[in-house]
């Protein structure tokens, strides 16, 4: 059942070695090289995988296209700055964020872009 599956995310990106690089060095993700099908392959710790596809630029969605839990938010935030990923801030209708951070009851979330113009989110559930 699907239930049981892995998911794999694949990201649209133009340049697969400067995308490598900014998913294995910044975000620490184990480089785990080239797929059969081509894509460029990355693992988290937990075993999650992202696949680099290589398209011509403009294929990035304007929304939000894979989401990473994680336990402290502002931990996360502030160890990824110091590697030079640089955090989007908002404010508009139904979205505003505060150092970087929305809330929304008891979720909270960040959002940042990788080298290739695709938007990632840190999440935090707090414990109602």
């Amino acid at each position: 059942m699907l239930t049981d599956a892995a998911i794999t995310t694949i990201l649209p990106v133009s340049d697969v070695n400067r995308a490598t690089a900014f998913y294995r060095d910044q975000l620490g993700l184990q480089d785990l090289g080239d797929s059969p099908s081509g894509n460029h392959v990355l693992r988290t710790g937990s075993g999650s995988t992202i696949e680099l596809m290589t398209t011509e630029g403009g294929a990035q969605s304007k929304h939000t296209v894979a989401t990473f839990g994680v336990p402290d938010l502002r931990a996360e935030i502030t160890d990824l700055e110091t590697k030079g990923v640089q955090f989007d801030d908002y404010d508009m209708p139904g979205l505003t964020t505060v150092d970087h951070i929305a809330t929304d009851g008891t979720d909270r979330a960040a959002w940042f872009s990788d080298t290739e113009g695709n938007i990632l989110c840190l999440h935090e559930e707090s414990p109602a």
